[in-house]
């Protein structure tokens, strides 16, 4: 037996689950650790299935459950292994508190650990779909306490106060945003007026320059997609990639997974069954530099 004694990337994820289909850590875990991540979950629900069926069953954590969890993972003597904290949904302003107090305890142990949070809040077509206060708890409390933060259109928009229209205002907006303490903020599902209809835009915009990417845009809504881009974007980040060619390998390999999960016709992310599209995607599109 060949023990492998070479250090790894180290991912604290404090995010919802799911045991059936493949949203929060259900859909960041696996493909985490395919390519090389270690995961430490922690999750803040486990749901029979993920809301969008109407109906579903489980538990809602309490914050005293996930800060007991965390506190076990430091009597282990090992939270200055995190290399970073990934959060997503968080189903109440206290929970949120509790991430934002494990971010910090993590920082104690390890400094140079980083925070990324997915500001979880609503979508085109949806509106706002959080419980109320977490919006303004998310954009008073939580993104200032990010290094990188992965909105969509939609929550770039509210989280700026904007209404973007075009790749300038997206930019802006994200310079904005950037501004109130982020270094790194990756816009995901950007429909623009001024892109191609067929296409859907990503974009990053940090100190050192701003990318984007353009994919074809699949004809259909996606549940996960979101927590999926946010933990491969974090991972690629972590590896030494800068944020455009972090924005890159994340555009390529979700795209082909996605692709594949409509060309199956699956409701739900096929994870495992395409597995090899998160190390070695069909497709690959080109990043462009805007400053």
């Amino acid at each position: 037996m060949v023990v492998c004694n070479v250090a790894v990337t180290t991912i604290l994820s404090i995010q919802s689950s799911v045991a059936y289909g493949h949203v929060g850590n259900s859909a960041a875990t696996f493909p985490l650790m395919r390519v090389g991540v270690e995961v430490w979950p922690v999750i803040t629900v486990h749901f029979s299935n993920h809301t969008g069926y109407g109906a579903w069953r489980g538990p809602l954590l309490a914050a005293s459950d996930i800060a007991d969890v965390v506190q076990g993972i430091d009597e282990r003597g090992v939270l200055g292994r995190v290399d970073a904290v990934l959060s997503g949904y968080q189903g109440a302003e206290e929970v949120g508190a509790e991430v934002l107090r494990t971010v910090e305890l993590v920082r104690q142990r390890n400094p140079r650990a980083v925070y990324c949070c997915d500001p979880v809040i609503g979508d085109v077509g949806r509106g706002i779909y959080v419980r109320p206060g977490i919006p303004e708890f998310m954009r008073d409390r939580v993104v200032p306490s990010a290094q990188i933060v992965t909105p969509n259109h939609f929550e770039l928009d509210y989280l700026t106060g904007r209404t973007t229209t075009t790749v300038a205002e997206v930019l802006a907006a994200a310079e904005a945003l950037r501004a109130t303490g982020p270094d790194v903020v990756l816009v995901t599902s950007t429909v623009l007026d001024s892109v191609d209809p067929d296409e859907i835009l990503m974009l990053v915009d940090t100190a050192e320059g701003a990318w984007q990417v353009t994919t074809p845009r699949l004809e259909r809504n996606f549940t996960g997609s979101g927590d999926l881009t946010a933990a491969l974007f974090l991972a690629h980040y972590l590896e030494g990639d800068h944020a455009g060619e972090a924005m890159g390998r994340t555009a390529d390999v979700v795209y082909s997974l996605l692709k594949a999960t409509t060309e199956a016709g699956s409701a739900e992310l096929l994870l495992v069954q395409a597995q090899d599209q998160l190390v070695q995607p069909d497709h690959h599109f080109t990043v462009e530099r805007l400053r």
